[in-house]
């Protein structure tokens, strides 16, 4: 069974995410904020992580994932985003912001599902 970390300081995302992942057979293990989400990356090896961009900070999800990358942790990250709607900027995949892929929140259930089935083959590829 593939294991999906999901950060993310919004229970109602967290909910949402965990229901319809779990329901396609996906082991999740959640965390609220970025301290809890590094550790259950570094205990659980999951084979994808979808991380939010804005917790505590507006940019705590950025922090997170380059820390990540700096310890060669190389897990497929979905980012979440609301930013780029409310503030009209989009974001690229680079070092400052390193992700594999991007989606706009609210996301569909079968939007996800699409997402994170393709970044789980990135995963298997390598």
């Amino acid at each position: 069974m593939q294991k999906i970390a999901i950060i993310d300081d919004d229970p109602d995302i967290l909910d949402a995410s965990n229901l319809v992942l779990t329901s396609k057979g996906y082991e999740v293990i959640m965390a609220s904020n970025p301290n809890d989400g590094y550790k259950i990356v570094k205990e659980n090896n999951p084979d994808l992580i979808i991380l939010d961009v804005m917790m505590n900070e507006p940019d705590d999800g950025f922090f997170l994932a380059q820390k990540l990358r700096k310890e060669n942790i190389n897990t497929p990250i979905l980012m979440y985003t609301s930013v780029s709607k409310s503030i009209g900027m989009d974001f690229g995949i680079n070092e400052m912001v390193p992700v594999n892929d991007f989606v706009e929140k609210p996301i569909s259930p079968e939007q996800l599902i699409a997402k994170v089935e393709k970044l789980l083959r990135i995963k298997v590829e390598e």
